[in-house]
């Protein structure tokens, strides 16, 4: 079981990044080992920002594709933060968070952090997933 963190610098501005990396529909396109994410329910309240306090998270169950396997699991997104927060349940309990920071006019630090019962080959995932990341959200027009 480990906890894992690390960073990486942007050359995009934060709003940017985080708009990007929060539309759950295009997420996999960022993510390496992530094939596909998709809502398993509709929710049942609106939980747009008008419908939700400053600061709380829009949670969303989501069914994850991984390889060729499925697992359940959730999504929680805190715009006003800029936090994006994850879990899947089953054989390995697996969770993380990503943040995305201002560091100054067009430049944002991306933070990711992990949770996992399966360490094995965690730090090189976390620096290929972050290093796909950063060159494809520097590709794209802004």
């Amino acid at each position: 079981m480990g906890d894992y963190e690390a960073s990486t610098m942007v050359d995009v501005a934060p709003n940017l990044v985080f708009d990007r990396l929060s539309d759950l529909g295009k997420l996999p396109t960022y993510i390496p080992w992530l094939t596909s994410l998709r809502p398993t329910a509709v929710p049942a309240t609106a939980q747009g920002a008008e419908a939700r306090r400053p600061h709380e998270a829009v949670h969303e169950d989501v069914d994850v594709t991984v390889g060729g396997g499925h697992r359940d699991g959730w999504i929680e997104l805190v715009d006003e933060e800029r936090t994006l927060r994850w879990g899947m349940d089953g054989g390995h309990r697996y969770g993380g968070e990503l943040v995305v920071d201002f560091v100054a006019d067009g430049t944002s630090k991306l933070t990711v952090r992990l949770h996992t019962t399966e360490p094995t080959g965690v730090d090189e995932e976390l620096d290929r997933t972050l290093t796909t990341i950063k060159a494809m959200l520097e590709k794209e027009p802004s």
